[in-house]
């Protein structure tokens, strides 16, 4: 009875954790926003004036 509890207390300390480690992913992109009147440019990764 104690292993028991003692593995389910593991358990629940645990798998949040790891839980949260797998949201941490390097593929994951961030989307970028720029300042009023400037525009993301993909090819120089910045942010560019709008030329009209």
């Amino acid at each position: 009875m104690k292993i028991k509890t003692l593995a389910i207390a593991v358990a629940l300390t645990t798998l949040p954790t790891l839980s949260l480690a797998m949201g941490c992913s390097s593929k994951e992109k961030q989307a970028m926003s720029c300042a009023t009147g400037t525009t993301y440019d993909s090819a120089s990764h910045s942010c560019l004036p709008v030329s009209t």
